[in-house]
């Protein structure tokens, strides 16, 4: 081996791990995205870019009273001096700023075709011109008078300011919204007049507190209007630490096109929303039928936003109607907040919203202070020269001979006069034309009215309560230019709750149709279009035939009762269809192998139950108890291991009549019956041999009845039944005379 270099050239190379470098250079990366890309500064609340751009504007002279500028003149020029990027990406954030449904207070006032609500983009920089706002205008106010740091540009020709001196509170007036690496930021905007009155009680009241400051800023007000329908608890937490989310709704009302129709207006959409894709979107899931309570959607906007939603009937419920909209549409957004900012132009750290409020009043409060020793140095240099000038004038003659004859005048001037050299220079400099204005009158008058000025900055400069006063007063100027009196300063986001719907939504969401629901004695499951009522033609696989046929509707639940003891729920809209045999239950739920199911019927709520295993053993459940959530089902009655469930019998009437498979017959009171939500249950009946065959619940007064072999309906009146009747747990008699040899009452779910 040779310590030779590898590649030609002086040094030697130096081993570096992988990882190491790796981690380095993506450090420096992430620093840079987090630093000088993606996190807007707390003090000005805008990213280098945004900054960039208006501090180009303002030195190609856009003011707000000045004419417009290409944007690409623009572009070019923060291009070639601050940003060296792509002209796209500049002209994006330029063209965002101009945009009075994206930016709540926009800071380019700009000409021309700069996108809309629909999505579609601006037109190309050489087509549209652009200038400065006013809020713009405040954020740059006292840039040339040392209120900010500058730092050398990308190649060091020229100065940039490092932060605004930002006499608008931008971060959350206009909010902000960046991805870093390993951090994001999220903010929307605010109302500035309620920033405003938060921000003058905090000057009163330091150490005020978020609950209060919350009183003032109930919460964002976005540039496109909606409906705030988060809980005040939320926003409160929200504000707090710096993180949670707001629930945005669109604005709408109910429109009455006679005859008692209906339509629904949205005059307001959720703020980033782009119009022309929810309504797209909104078309989509109508011809997907996902939208059942929803007819038709078009879109009437012209410069405001006009959405019609059709109902498919009157009878349609609007609230319901927008509801199922809100639900699975943008109609309905959520806007996270993650006050994630650099504070001082370094830390990156989520604060709350006090921590905002406060770090933008410390930082006027520098500037003020950095402005007024400015300020300060001006007029000390002015009141030296105004001396200068005044000895001049009382010396006229004596200064021109000195000018005219002397070798070096200033040196003469400075010993004769007793001059500073910047008196002497300010002496040497003047006009001829000027000496005539050399009033002594004037030169005192400016004197004295500088004197006093510097007099105020030095008090102000030595009492901080002075310069709160300052502050307190600058805040009150911004509050009365964007009060909730004018056009661009009113509250256009409205405050609402969510309406509680007792209607189940999800049931809504699903097309109402009649279906009939087959399941066969082997466990396959189908549903028909329509109430089937002639099944002789139904088709089954071989060795298999009909156990049960339901009608039921699309948004209705099935309840499947097994052998083991549990129920299973179904929703009917998601069955498989009629054609050919359907699919084995199993697949939809968990049942082991050697169970069966038992019984299918229609949840009804508030519906009462009596089951029933093969030992006699049973108890009375509320239906709304066996409902599952899960494929697993939920285990109701409890059956021994020799035993099984067999009977769920809907509860309507005050007595039961029990059955066995000895055909013995008892009748006991419907109050003999325990009700419960699990267990064993109590015996009903009781068997030497055989099993409990069927149960039947019936009124008293109606009398007990049966179906026979044929179809037929037999009824006995409760005077026939003497013979039958008993306590619960007795062992019955004999079945009365033309009772089913299957010992069966009859389908108890008619």
């Amino acid at each position: 081996m040779t310590d030779k270099p590898i590649l030609p050239g002086p040094g030697p190379i130096e081993p570096v791990l992988l990882k190491d470098a790796l981690e380095t250079r993506y450090l420096a990366y992430a620093l840079s995205t987090i630093m000088h890309r993606a996190l807007p500064d707390v003090r000005d609340g805008l990213k280098p870019v945004h900054r960039r751009i208006l501090y180009a504007m303002r030195e190609l002279g856009l003011d707000p009273d000045k004419g417009y500028r290409k944007c690409a003149k623009i572009v070019g020029e923060t291009m070639g001096n601050y940003h060296p990027h792509g002209n796209q990406a500049i002209y994006d954030a330029l063209a965002r700023l101009a945009q009075d449904f994206a930016v709540r207070y926009p800071l380019v006032d700009g000409q021309g075709n700069f996108g809309n609500i629909d999505g579609d983009n601006p037109a190309a920089d050489r087509y549209t011109e652009a200038r400065l706002t006013t809020v713009a205008a405040e954020l740059l106010d006292g840039i040339d008078e040392d209120t900010v740091d500058f730092r050398p540009n990308y190649d060091g020709r020229e100065q940039e300011p490092s932060v605004m001196p930002a006499a608008f509170p931008n971060l959350l007036a206009n909010g902000a919204a960046g991805i870093a690496v390993g951090m994001a930021t999220n903010i929307p905007p605010h109302n500035v007049d309620e920033l405003c009155a938060a921000l003058l009680h905090l000057i009163k009241h330091p150490n005020a507190t978020i609950e209060k400051l919350v009183e003032m800023i109930p919460g964002p007000d976005f540039p496109t209007g909606g409906v705030l329908v988060e809980p005040r608890d939320s926003i409160l937490e929200a504000y707090k630490t710096g993180r949670g989310g707001f629930r945005l709704r669109a604005k709408w009302e109910k429109e009455d096109t006679g005859r008692g129709g209906y339509q629904i207006v949205v005059a307001e959409i959720p703020y980033q929303v782009q119009k022309a894709k929810l309504v797209e979107k909104i078309a989509e899931l109508l011809t997907e039928k996902k939208l059942p309570l929803l007819g038709d959607v078009r879109d009437e906007s012209a410069e405001a936003v006009r959405l019609i939603l059709e109902p498919k009937s009157r009878a349609v419920d609007p609230v319901l109607l927008m509801e199922s909209l809100f639900r699975l549409t943008e109609l309905e957004v959520r806007f996270g907040l993650n006050m994630n900012v650099l504070s001082a132009g370094q830390i990156p750290n989520v604060l709350s919203l006090r921590d905002v409020l406060k770090q933008w009043l410390e930082h006027r409060i520098e500037v003020l202070i950095r402005r007024s020793e400015y300020r300060l140095k001006k007029i000390e240099h002015r009141l030296e020269v105004l001396d200068g000038y005044l000895i001049a004038y009382l010396n006229i003659d004596e200064v021109i001979r000195i000018v005219r004859f002397e070798d070096d005048p200033k040196a003469k001037l400075i010993a004769r006069f007793k001059l500073t050299e910047v008196q002497a220079d300010a002496i040497l400099n003047l006009r001829l034309k000027s000496l005539s204005k050399l009033e002594e009158v004037e030169i005192k008058s400016e004197h004295d009215k500088l004197s006093k000025e510097r007099r105020e900055l030095k008090q102000l400069l030595k009492s901080e309560e002075l310069q709160w006063e300052r502050i307190s007063e600058e805040v009150r100027e911004t509050r009365e230019r964007y009060s909730k009196k004018t056009e661009l300063g009113r509250r256009r986001t409205s405050f609402a709750d969510a309406p509680e719907i007792d209607v189940d939504l999800e049931a809504a969401l699903v097309e109402k149709e009649p279906i009939t629901v087959i399941l066969s004695d082997k466990g396959w499951i189908r549903a028909l279009k329509g109430h089937q009522d002639d099944l002789s033609k139904l088709d089954f696989k071989q060795g298999d035939s009909l156990k049960r046929a339901v009608k039921a509707q699309t948004t209705e639940k099935l309840v499947l009762f097994a052998t083991n003891g549990k129920f299973f729920t179904l929703e009917a809209s998601q069955l498989p269809g009629g054609r050919g045999h359907g699919e084995p239950v199993r697949l939809i739920v968990d049942l082991e192998e050697n169970q069966d199911f038992a019984e299918l019927f229609v949840y009804e709520p508030g519906r009462k139950l009596l089951v029933a295993s093969t030992g006699g053993y049973g108890f009375v459940v509320p239906e709304d108890e066996v409902i599952a959530s899960t494929r697993k089902g939920k285990q109701i009655l409890n059956v021994a291991a020799d035993e099984e469930a067999r009977v769920c019998v809907p509860v309507d009437g005050d007595h039961v009549a029990t059955i066995g498979e000895n055909r013995k017959m008892l009748i006991f009171p419907l109050a003999d019956v325990n009700e419960m939500t699990r267990g064993k249950g109590t015996i009903l009946q009781r068997f030497k041999d055989g099993a409990l065959a069927d149960v039947s619940v019936f009124h008293k007064k109606e009398g007990l009845s049966w179906l026979d072999a044929a179809g037929r309906s037999f009824t006995l009146e409760w005077g026939e039944l003497r013979d039958w009747i008993g306590t619960r747990a007795q062992a019955g008699r004999l079945a009365p005379k033309g009772f089913p040899r299957s010992n069966k009452f009859g389908p108890p779910f008619r």
